[in-house]
């Protein structure tokens, strides 16, 4: 038998990198495409400021040149090992608006030696668009907002087609340089920025109303800083305006950039935070937006995608929970008949029930997929080993508010009720999230027998905090032992507050 010498190129797979010279940092991110599945191995940011170097004649300082050639000094090693044509460079707003940015293109060309196309703010936008939408699946359009350095781009999009989109000559370099002169933030330097911000979305204002979106995502960033705060301060929610306003105050009770500490801020955000806080104020108020999350990609992952046509992507989320069925050794025929009961006892409550969001059955479907997978570790505690791992991995497709929902459903799926996990949440959203638990719960104790021929039509009436399960006449008699966990389950919902009757 002659030994191996070469490999399956589909169980190798191949790898990708994209590099994004924004205003603000630098990006590569690297992936590993192994049977359609995509796998992050690798992502590298620097902060260069690029914007900062522009002076009033739009013209780059050597300095920040400088910063940038040696970045990618750093990137063009790990390049080395990727095919060429499995590479996209591109810049940003700052090289659009550069008077000699030819001069640093040749030389970024020479040290990557791989060329680099500087995009338009359109084309910008629409891979942002992509990025987001592979990464970020949801239903009905999506507004988009993405806030660079030198520029914020701002989609509308359905599903994978972005629809109407702009970018606008804000950032928060350039806005940081204008408006926040000697770091100082005061109330009249915030006006003078918003009164900016409100002077350029006013000509595109009304093109983007007119579009009646479900989801906004917030783009890397100052949404993804916000988000961190918001984590860091235990609050499981989406950004608000209210967060925002309170934000705002937190910078100017500060007074200067130097004395700026916020909890959950990182250091190397804070000196352009306040001018990125107020371009997303701005938006939120001219827009009208209600509530905004972090999508799980952007420009990078948009270029990535952009180039594997063999990878489906309007599916992100079924590929993800199939990604993590495999890894983990879910049981997933027992998961899917979980899944479709509790699927089924959900549109009754949504019939019957005014909370339920547009993503209400995506949190059920992937916490019912899922309950099971800490049994990969044990079984007595499996619910608290598969909350752990949730917190940890990637789940591409889903919002960061989305996984935390996850999470706390599969870690409260069984055994004592424990709320406190849910108290984080907005009003609105922990009394959905209240909901699945309790549908969530049901379904995996009528499923215990792993069978679906045994798994009956059930009927559920709600009124507010009761509710009765109707089987069909004689089952629960005929089945002792769900029967007893039925009433166990009662029980425990009893303790909890809520009333449940199984007849």
């Amino acid at each position: 038998m002659q030994p191996q010498t070469q490999y399956d190129a589909e169980t190798l797979g191949e790898y990708y990198a994209a590099v994004d010279l924004g205003s603000n940092s630098f990006h590569m991110v690297v992936v590993h495409v192994v049977n359609g599945s995509v796998q992050i191995i690798g992502k590298v940011k620097q902060k260069v400021r690029l914007a900062a170097g522009l002076d009033k004649d739009m013209v780059l300082s050597e300095e920040s040149m400088q910063r940038g050639w040696q970045c990618l000094e750093t990137f063009a090693e790990r390049l080395q090992d990727i095919p060429s044509s499995n590479i996209r460079v591109v810049a940003t707003a700052t090289l659009r608006l550069a008077q000699n940015a030819q001069d640093f293109i040749e030389k970024a060309e020479r040290i990557l030696k791989h060329p680099l196309q500087v995009i338009s703010g359109e084309e910008e936008a629409r891979q942002i668009y992509l990025g987001v939408a592979y990464t970020s699946a949801n239903q009905g359009n999506s507004l988009v907002i993405d806030i660079g350095g030198a520029s914020t781009e701002i989609i509308i999009g359905n599903d994978m087609q972005p629809i109407h989109m702009v970018s606008l000559d804000m950032g928060c370099v350039t806005f940081m340089e204008r408006y926040f002169l000697d770091g100082e933030l005061s109330e009249a330097n915030f006006d003078r920025a918003m009164e900016a911000a409100n002077a350029l979305l006013d000509p595109v204002v009304d093109s983007f109303l007119c579009f009646d979106w479900h989801n906004c995502l917030g783009a890397s960033g100052t949404p993804q800083a916000i988000t961190e705060i918001l984590v860091k301060q235990e609050i499981s929610d989406a950004i608000r305006l209210d967060y925002l306003y309170n934000l705002k105050q937190q910078c100017i009770d500060c007074g200067n950039l130097s004395n700026l500490v916020i909890d959950g801020l990182e250091p190397n955000r804070q000196p352009i935070f306040p001018s990125g806080l107020t371009i997303l104020l701005a938006l939120f108020e001219r827009l009208k937006i209600a509530t905004m999350n972090i999508s799980g990609g952007a420009l990078r992952e948009g270029l990535i995608y952009g180039m594997l046509d063999n990878v489906k992507h309007n599916d992100r989320r079924t590929q993800t929970i199939n990604t993590v069925i495999r890894r983990y050794h879910i049981d997933k025929p027992h998961a899917v008949n979980v899944r479709k009961l509790a699927l089924n006892l959900c549109k009754q409550l949504c019939n019957q029930t005014d909370f339920c969001h547009l993503d209400t059955e995506a949190v059920l479907d992937a916490a019912a997929m899922l309950h099971e997978l800490g049994l990969h570790i044990e079984y007595k505690k499996h619910h608290d080993h598969g909350a752990y791992i949730l917190n940890y991995i990637d789940l591409p497709g889903y919002t960061r508010l989305q996984r935390a929902a996850i999470r706390d459903l599969v870690k409260c799926h069984r055994q004592t009720i424990d709320i406190a996990p849910f108290n984080l949440y907005h009003d609105d959203v922990r009394t959905m999230l209240m909901g699945l638990l309790r549908i969530l719960r049901i379904a995996v104790v009528v499923c215990l027998r792993r069978h679906q021929q045994h798994i009956p039509e059930i009927t559920l009436a709600v009124n507010e905090h009761d509710w009765t399960l109707t089987f069909p006449e004689g089952w629960l008699k005929e089945h002792p032992l769900i029967n007893a966990e039925l009433v166990n389950e009662a029980w425990l919902q009893h303790r909890a507050g809520w009333h449940l009757t199984c007849v």
